[in-house]
């Protein structure tokens, strides 16, 4: 005989137990976007590499000094990457993970069964932001673990190179190189929250994703606008590329206090939005 708590429960039904954290990783993991995603990153510096060899043979004076700067050493190598990742591929991939989460369940019918588990919306939320936070953060690890070793494996265990001249040894631009990966992320959370938002406004995917990626491009445009002004300041995204004061010979931690402290700020604004629009109201196109 099936008995039932008062409050309606079944037996062995435990909320915080819905959606194991675990489980919902190894399905997003499984999926083909994720694998091509984590997979481009990982060959992005074999491109750069072969990219290089083919500039630096052909002789091209305008690419020169860009490639003389990235094969100095792996950790040049590194941060070259990371320079020509920061401004659009890794807000891609961020917007995937984040904008696709909750918005293909939508689209594939399947969030109504999960809802009628039932998974509370908001753990529902919670577990989908933890994995796809999981898979940004492994995304960059895995080009930065992948650049170094193989700028190192081609270019040597040479000091940190800055286009001013400035070096640093190769031990200690390694921990400046984290201080800067870092930051990265912390900055790339306003991109997250901000696809999280649209993950659940719509059912459609690509609608998800390429808005939280038309809506940087858009606010990358602004920020070139010097007749903003301060105003420019207050833009998510302004102190994007302030990860290099971590790499000067002697830190300058303002622009990434600040950069962190606002890219926080917008998350937390778009993240309390998406769980109230979530917590009250299914998802429609």
């Amino acid at each position: 005989m099936t008995t039932t708590h008062t409050d309606g429960r079944a037996p062995g039904y435990h909320a915080g137990k819905t959606l194991p954290f675990r489980t919902e990783l190894r399905r997003q993991f499984g999926r083909r976007r994720t694998q091509f995603a984590i997979g481009f990153l990982a060959l992005l510096p074999v491109i750069l590499a072969i990219a290089f060899a083919v500039g630096s043979s052909s002789g091209d004076s305008d690419t020169g000094g860009l490639i003389e700067l990235g094969t100095r050493g792996g950790v040049n190598f590194t941060v070259f990457a990371l320079f020509m990742s920061v401004g659009f591929l890794l807000i891609v991939v961020v917007s995937l993970f984040f904008g696709d989460s909750v918005a293909s369940e939508a689209s594939w019918s399947s969030l109504r069964y999960l809802l009628a588990i039932p998974v509370p919306r908001t753990r529902l939320l919670v577990q989908k932001a933890l994995v796809s936070a999981t898979l940004s953060i492994a995304a960059v690890v895995v080009l930065v673990l992948v650049s170094l070793i193989l700028g190192t494996a081609l270019y040597g265990a040479e000091p940190l190179v800055t286009p001013f001249g400035d070096g640093l040894p190769y031990v200690d631009a390694l921990g400046r190189l984290a201080i800067a990966v870092a930051y990265i992320g912390v900055n790339l959370l306003w991109v997250a929250g901000l696809a999280m938002l649209l993950s659940v406004l719509t059912d459609a995917p690509l609608g998800a994703v390429g808005g939280a990626v038309m809506t940087s491009i858009l606010l990358q445009i602004l920020d070139q606008i010097t007749a903003l002004g301060s105003l420019r300041n207050y833009l998510p995204g302004h102190y994007a590329n302030s990860w290099t004061d971590a790499l000067q010979p002697t830190i300058s931690w303002n622009d990434m206090f600040v950069g962190s402290f606002s890219a926080l700020a917008y998350a937390a604004v778009f993240g309390v939005i998406a769980w109230r629009v979530f917590a009250s109201k299914d998802i429609t196109s």
